[in-house]
């Protein structure tokens, strides 16, 4: 098991080392070339910049049993089609469960984008989040190794 990082605007990046870090599961940063890592003891693999290049090459890593963190309901969806365990920067697990309702939210959402409308952004940051997170991936983790 192993955890992927879909780094390109992910604010957890160091907690996902510490937990990690706490079970001795590798961790893999995988950005674009607008982001730049250094983590000991992490391996960052840097991509170009392109639509979805990152998404493309993190779900070719994903192995069955490896954890993703990423806030992307597509990558997520195709993580899940290879038996793996997507989390977001708040601590959602998405499953099969509820996968489909979220891809067709933002389905519904781009419509209404590409018809002109409005739709709220997501809100500002809260330190709630970020322990909501970390508690939801130690879970994970402990699930995961138990099993």
């Amino acid at each position: 098991m192993k955890i992927l990082i879909d780094a390109d605007g992910c604010p957890v990046v160091d907690t996902t080392i510490k937990v990690a870090n706490k079970f001795n599961i590798e961790v893999i940063i995988m950005c674009d070339t607008s982001h730049v890592f250094n983590k000991p003891g992490v391996e960052t693999i840097i991509l170009s910049k392109g639509a979805d290049s990152v998404d493309f090459a993190l779900v070719n890593k994903v192995n069955k049993g490896d954890i993703v963190v990423t806030q992307d309901y597509g990558l997520a969806a195709m993580v899940l089609s290879k038996g793996g365990h997507p989390i977001n920067q708040n601590g959602r697990i998405y499953n099969n469960e509820n996968i489909d309702q979220l891809l067709f939210t933002r389905h519904i959402s781009k419509k209404v984008r590409a018809a002109g409308g409005r739709m709220k952004g997501p809100k500002k940051r809260q330190k709630e989040y970020d322990i909501k997170f970390e508690e939801s991936l130690i879970q994970l983790c402990e699930k995961l190794i138990t099993s």
